[in-house]
């Protein structure tokens, strides 16, 4: 499985702009890339109260239509996200978009500070099949918490992506998160955060990929950089040889399992 993280300074309520650097990212990925991944809401940037019904877009919006049709044109799998608009709701979600289009929808489940203000929270965790490794979304602040990650194990979840818009000075928060969601359920992670200014915040950028041993694949700088990291998805299988994190736990998750027809599977929060 091959993944492009694309770390990328944006601009808040600028889709235009954001979308044009999307699409020539994508046009430009690397051969063989199965996955291009962005940093968090990177579509319409992060919104404000007297911004939001403006520039929120629903999943069926233009933006996201003209990112599937790329996607399909040149076959590859792009994890971006947007400040939704479902009716008057809003929501801080990430999707992951095949050739055949919107595989996956995930709304933030877990709210930062001003957050729950602005947006709803999601309820459900989901995977997805893609090219044979089963896949889970997380946001940002979302990995903070460890039931997070282990309710997408738990779904089967080989591969956790992650969109991030974490800023300084918590930079290292997600650095140490990142990898020990990877370790505690032998899977692999990787976090795409945002580089350069925001409304009165410098984002840390330091995206990364770290395999099911909770070793640590690769880490980026504070500046923009896109960068290949091909992962050996049969090094799961070592990390589980000895220990079985999934059947040794004594202490199960509560929620209610869904099995969509089109082979998603969801954990609903009770």
């Amino acid at each position: 499985m091959k993944l492009e993280l694309v770390q990328l300074a944006g601009r808040d309520g600028d889709v235009a702009y954001n979308l044009e650097r999307i699409l020539r990212t994508i046009a430009e990925s690397a051969p063989g890339t199965d996955i291009v991944i962005f940093p968090e809401s990177y579509i319409t940037g992060f919104l404000s109260h007297e911004n939001i019904a403006r520039f929120a877009e629903p999943v069926s919006g233009p933006s996201v239509q003209a990112i599937c049709a790329v996607a399909r044109e040149r076959d590859i799998a792009v994890v971006v996200g947007l400040i939704e608009r479902d009716g008057e709701s809003f929501y801080n979600t990430t999707l992951f978009i095949t050739p055949e289009g919107v595989a996956l929808s995930y709304r933030k489940t877990h709210l930062w500070v001003g957050e729950p203000a602005l947006v709803l929270p999601g309820d459900r965790f989901s995977t997805v099949q893609w090219r044979g490794v089963c896949i889970g979304l997380l946001i940002c602040y979302d990995i903070e918490f460890p039931e997070s990650a282990c309710a997408l194990a738990a779904l089967g979840a080989e591969l956790i992506l992650i969109t991030d818009g974490n800023m300084e000075p918590y930079g290292h928060v997600h650095h140490t998160a990142v990898a020990a969601r990877a370790q505690e359920n032998q899977v692999f992670a990787a976090m795409v955060n945002r580089v350069g200014e925001g409304a009165g915040e410098i984002f840390a950028g330091g995206s990364t990929v770290v395999d099911p041993f909770g070793q640590r694949l690769f880490e980026a700088g504070s500046q923009e950089c896109r960068h290949v990291v091909e992962l050996d998805m049969t090094r799961i299988i070592p990390a589980r040889a000895l220990y079985d994190y999934r059947t040794e736990k004594r202490l199960q998750l509560h929620g209610a399992l869904n099995v969509q027809p089109d082979g998603r599977r969801e954990l609903l929060i009770p």
